[in-house]
């Protein structure tokens, strides 16, 4: 049995499965900026599943940010309570036993690429926007993490060709200004239509105004679109993916899938453009599917 673990910035989510199975899942909020009730929540909830299922399972782990090659410790983590702490080891000591970790993107990414959107797909970019915004690359079915374990972070790339609507750059967490995150994000969409309108309204009811026919809420969708489309045609300069699959809540504003591509055209070096832009198959399910892929089965 391989249990998955998605540990995000609201809720921390685990499923168990045997095989593609799934044999149980549970969800609580995550403790916001408390890393030592972090650590005991996602402890307790591996604890539920396996009281539920009378087995004990390996345990994989979907993160924010990555883990330092060098230290062990998180760094790059939009829940920010997480950087410089040992988590896995931490978490190793609390579940006794080996735990993997992984950046969460790179879990979506992971999950679409086996048996999702990007399922046959010899190069999958996944592009979580969400929260934060991030990024994982698989390449042949192998996540692909990287030499300082970065690969896929295209959120903290400055926004390309920034016009004069999206000057002077807001900060971002990270200590840089103007990233990819701080406008793709959520609160980067709540930000820019409070910016524009004066109302601060959740990306959810901008969606659904914008789809009511409310102009300003379509205007405001329309600035993300053309912001996304410029971010991701700088991924598809680099990676050349043949698929790229979005996920988090903003994976669910479905005019993104004609818009983006027919506005990335003009960014991509390339006369012809056969990367799809897809939405994913798994949903919220894919950060722990991914998780639980970090073990093979024969491991389990």
């Amino acid at each position: 049995m391989r249990i998955g673990v998605d540990l995000g910035g609201t809720k921390i989510e685990a499923a168990a499965f045997a095989g593609r199975v799934e044999l149980a899942r549970r969800r609580v909020a995550t403790p916001a900026g408390d890393y030592r009730a972090t650590l005991a929540a996602v402890a307790a909830l591996v604890a539920d599943i396996e009281r539920e299922l009378g087995r004990r399972g390996s345990v994989g782990v979907g993160t924010p940010g990555a883990e330092a090659a060098a230290t062990g410790r998180i760094k790059n983590a939009n829940s920010t309570c997480l950087i410089g702490e040992a988590l896995r080891h931490d978490l190793e000591a609390l579940l006794r036993r080996p735990v993997r970790l992984a950046n969460d993107a790179n879990c979506f990414a992971l999950s679409e690429a086996t048996d999702g959107a990007g399922a046959g797909a010899a190069v999958v970019f996944g592009v979580i926007l969400g929260t934060g915004v991030g990024g994982g690359l698989v390449v042949d079915g192998r996540s692909i993490v990287g030499a300082n374990a970065i690969a896929g972070e295209w959120g903290h790339n400055p926004l390309p060709a920034p016009d004069a609507s999206e000057t002077p750059a807001p900060p971002c967490y990270c200590g840089r200004a103007g990233c990819v995150e701080t406008w793709l994000s959520g609160p980067g969409l709540t930000r820019d239509h409070a910016a524009a309108t004066g109302e601060t309204l959740t990306p959810e009811t901008i969606a659904a105004r914008a789809d009511a026919g409310d102009a300003a809420c379509a205007a405001t969708l329309a600035r993300y679109a053309a912001r996304l489309a410029k971010a991701l045609a700088t991924v598809i300069n680099v990676v050349d993916p043949d698929v790229i699959v979005l996920g988090g809540g903003l994976s669910n504003v479905d005019r993104l899938y004609a818009d983006v591509p027919r506005l990335w055209a003009p960014h991509v070096f390339s006369d012809r453009i056969a990367t799809r832009l897809a939405k994913h198959a798994h949903g919220d399910s894919s950060g722990v599917r991914g998780a639980a892929w970090l073990w093979p089965e024969e491991d389990r």
